[in-house]
């Protein structure tokens, strides 16, 4: 539900923001915002007020303000998971953190062989391709792990789904119905009916980042509502650390080629992303929505998940750290990209169908060596995969493969144009949208 925020007056704004710019003199109006809201968690401050202020007071002018947001903004950052138990899932890697540039990255502690299993990975959630959603929505493959299901007399419905109010999505056993509950409450159209919409307008839109950033926060939700705040400090942890590019700094970069984004559709998911887990629109929708959200998120977690700009940080987060099949994964997001990478991602395991990753050796892989996935089809010529890797911001691929074949490309002519037109028509298709 709403949290208490305060807007503070103009005079307490001024002298703020006046203190964090001499604080921190590179900064522009969007890294100022985010420090500033970090160290006042209670407030909410528009970026356009703040620039306004900072403008009267000569403290920046719209030249600086653009050419701070495109050094500061036009790639990803992230963070570094504060505790992260690497062992949990593997004994074989650990995190470093590169540069500001590149971020976060996994490397070797010993050598791994060629084929060996690196580690095995459930999701932290799970918003499947949209193939496998509609058969979660009827009833074919398990809501939680989506294992197909057959006549197992273990398989059990939503327990809130009535001839009422009725939900579609079984289980496979009640382990994962247990298991669900971090996030099925909140996203289910019986228990929580304002979700309906938001969950349609994804599915229509094929939006998978809206649907994860749906389950991400009926999972922080529901995190507050226990008694072990562990659950959303670690939470919160893990989703403040991924790599995040916000959507207006996405438009900025190559992604859309130029066009101009459909905020409007933007503006239409935030809004019934509010109403789904914030703000129902009517009586009965925030009553049934009161009935799991008896406590409310810290003022900090709130303000980074509702307003309008942090929704579209959120939105670009969510597509930034996506697994191919629409899960997010807490270690797998740690890895980089590479046309020739040393590591693929299986789903081998028929037990958890596609939500369960296994992380494998291509080939050996020496101590110290990072690992490294590619983000896209590695089957695209080097102007296709720079073309789709825009997507993330990163600039253009610079790795070894990209080059040689760069290098050959150019030697022998350019490259198909039949190619190159497919590739640009499904650019220009998905700008509008900015999906991915």
């Amino acid at each position: 539900m709403a949290s208490n925020t305060v807007t503070p007056s103009d005079e307490e704004l001024r002298a703020t923001a006046i203190s964090l710019k001499g604080d921190n003199p590179s900064f522009g109006v969007a890294r100022l915002r985010a420090l500033l809201l970090q160290e006042n968690s209670s407030w909410t401050v528009s970026e356009g007020r703040l620039k306004k202020i900072l403008q009267s007071e000569g403290l920046i002018n719209n030249q600086q303000q653009q050419s701070s947001i495109q050094s500061a903004e036009i790639y990803p950052s992230s963070r570094l998971v504060e505790d992260l138990d690497i062992e949990r899932w593997s004994s074989l890697v650990e995190v470093k953190y590169f540069d500001k540039r590149k971020g976060k990255g996994l490397v070797a502690k010993e050598k791994i062989a060629s084929g060996e299993t690196i580690w095995k990975e459930d999701p932290f959630i799970l918003a499947p391709e949209w193939e496998l959603y509609d058969m979660q929505q009827l009833s074919r493959v398990c809501a939680h792990c989506t294992t197909p299901l057959g006549e197992s007399a273990l398989i059990v419905r939503c327990p809130a789904s009535t001839s009422t109010a009725y939900c579609p999505v079984r289980f496979c056993t009640r382990l994962c119905l247990s298991r669900a509950q971090r996030t099925h409450p909140l996203n289910c159209i019986a228990q929580n009916p304002a979700s309906a919409p938001l969950l349609a307008f994804a599915r229509k839109n094929n939006w998978l980042g809206l649907h994860a950033l749906a389950q991400c926060t009926a999972r922080l939700l529901l995190d507050a509502q226990s008694d072990d705040q562990r659950l959303l400090e670690d939470d919160w942890k893990i989703v403040s650390s991924l790599a995040v590019l916000g959507m207006e700094e996405r438009a900025k970069g190559i992604w859309f080629g130029g066009s101009e984004p459909d905020r409007p559709t933007w503006k239409k998911a935030h809004k019934l992303y509010l109403h789904a887990f914030d703000v129902p629109m009517t009586p009965a929708e925030q009553k049934k929505l009161a009935r799991f959200v008896k406590k409310q998120l810290p003022p900090h977690i709130h303000q980074a998940l509702f307003p309008y700009e942090e929704f579209l940080r959120g939105l670009g987060r969510m597509s930034l750290n996506l697994e191919g099949h629409g899960g997010l994964y807490t270690l797998h997001s740690h890895l980089n990209h590479d046309c020739d990478p040393n590591v693929s991602v299986r789903h081998f395991d028929q037990r958890t169908a596609l939500s369960r990753i296994t992380l494998v050796a291509r080939r050996d892989i020496e101590p110290g060596e990072e690992l490294m996935v590619t983000y896209v089809d590695p089957n695209m010529n080097v102007r296709g995969r720079r073309n789709k890797l825009g997507a993330w911001n990163f600039g253009t691929c610079k790795c070894k493969r990209c080059l040689e074949e760069e290098k050959t490309e150019k030697a022998g002519g350019q490259g198909s144009m039949k190619d190159k037109d497919m590739e640009d028509l499904e650019k220009e298709l998905k700008a509008g949208l900015g999906v991915s």
